[in-house]
């Protein structure tokens, strides 16, 4: 069985974030810090994501002391408290193949040290040096205690409402760090 670990390339990439609200959405984009993927003969089985919660940036807001203030506010312990939680993770507990390329990954991720167990469908190219994973994840932010305007906690929001579930879209690369050879 030829075992090859996968360094993720934070520069080549990215993750894009949407939240919707009553009135309309929000979106931008979030930083990997680090994380790998194991693959056994040529098959995703376990890895990790290390996501970088400082850089988060909005990108629907083109004014900048308007867009400062929601970052500053997406910072706060409304969101994503990042001064006492830097990073958010999900680490990959199974692996189901669906399709020649495509997987269904389902391991925990922690968001402000929380953890859940989500699932989503995953996009995987492996071009045996480096892989690309590609895909969607929808999260439901209340179970992380990320409470601000939510309906589930708060009555009479009207339209200053925001929804529970906000999206990942993902496209990752990473590298081949070493390969070796094992034998069953």
């Amino acid at each position: 069985m030829e075992t090859t670990n996968f360094k993720i390339v934070s520069s080549n990439s990215n993750v894009e974030w949407t939240g919707r609200k009553v009135t309309g959405a929000h979106n931008g984009t979030i930083g990997i810090k680090e994380g790998n993927f194991i693959f056994n003969d040529g098959i995703i089985q376990e890895g990790n994501v290390v996501i970088n919660t400082s850089s988060i940036k909005i990108l629907d807001v083109t004014d900048p002391a308007t867009n400062a203030q929601f970052a500053g506010h997406l910072a706060s312990d409304d969101f994503f408290s990042i001064e006492k939680f830097p990073t958010a993770s999900f680490d990959i507990l199974t692996v189901r193949e669906v399709s020649d390329s495509t997987y269904y990954l389902e391991g925990n991720l922690t968001i402000k040290d929380i953890t859940h167990v989500v699932g989503f469908e995953a996009t995987v190219e492996n071009n045996r040096n480096n892989i690309t994973l590609s895909g969607k994840l929808v999260i439901d932010r209340t179970k992380y205690d990320i409470r601000f305007r939510s309906g589930n906690f708060f009555k009479d929001l009207g339209d200053t409402l925001i929804y529970n579930d906000f999206e990942l879209d993902f496209n990752i690369t990473a590298e081949a760090i070493f390969s070796e050879q094992a034998k069953n």
